[in-house]
């Protein structure tokens, strides 16, 4: 998701005190950063704010860092953090960055999950290395996730999804459940969050696909 471009948005993302500055100066210190040992879960391509917000304010012994590479949406999140509502939150923080170098600002066993809600599909063949359910991604989500740590994916689009499923097994790593339609799979659906793209989509009739992947395990083979 991209917004027109906000003038006031780099201001107010380089002010604001819950966002990391320089994130690869917090690689493996982000405990520090959060003041305590509690797990650490990211959702990247976090858009508005408003799914990993709610997780931050039901899960107040987890610690939660919200990436997104646009400046004109990470502002949304901002404002949305800044109101009454969350503004109290201290187990939040923001990163404007690419995903591309996650690894580069976690480091090994640091994250304890990913949540990636409602992804661009980058449709085109020739960008399926851009999706973030590729094997190239789930290469780099291993080099920061805890043993046993998992991917959170959920999206509207089934053509996404599948390829999603695919790239889980030819990256070696283990389809834990999956979903064509979480809304109505009770175990699944169990507490879940909804974002504002699942909100508006399932407003229209369009059923919500979710996976939640394991990542390959040292000496697994493929």
């Amino acid at each position: 998701m991209r917004l027109r471009n906000i003038p006031r948005a780099e201001g107010t993302i380089s002010a604001h005190p819950a966002v990391i500055k320089r994130p690869e100066d917090q690689r493996g210190c982000w405990k520090q950063v959060f003041g305590n040992k509690h797990p650490i879960r990211i959702e990247i391509g976090m858009g508005k704010g408003r799914f990993l917000l709610n997780m931050a304010k039901q899960n107040p012994g987890i610690n939660f860092v919200g990436v997104e590479r646009y400046s004109s949406v990470l502002l949304r999140a901002i404002e949305k953090y800044d109101t009454e509502e969350f503004n109290e939150l201290k187990n939040i923080r923001f990163v404007c960055m690419d995903a591309r170098k996650i690894d580069e600002v976690f480091a090994p066993d640091e994250v304890d999950r990913i949540y990636l809600n409602f992804s661009d599909p980058w449709p085109k063949a020739r960008h399926a290395k851009r999706r973030l359910t590729s094997v190239e991604f789930l290469e780099r989500y291993e080099n920061v996730l805890v043993p046993y740590g998992t991917v959170e994916f959920k999206t509207d689009n089934t053509e996404l999804f599948n390829f999603s499923l695919e790239q889980v097994k030819e990256a070696g790593w283990t389809l834990q459940s999956f979903t064509y339609d979480l809304h109505h799979n009770e175990e699944m659906n169990k507490g879940n969050i909804m974002t504002e793209y699942e909100e508006k989509f399932s407003k229209k009739g369009n059923p919500i696909n979710k996976m939640i992947a394991v990542r390959k395990q040292e000496g697994t083979e493929l």
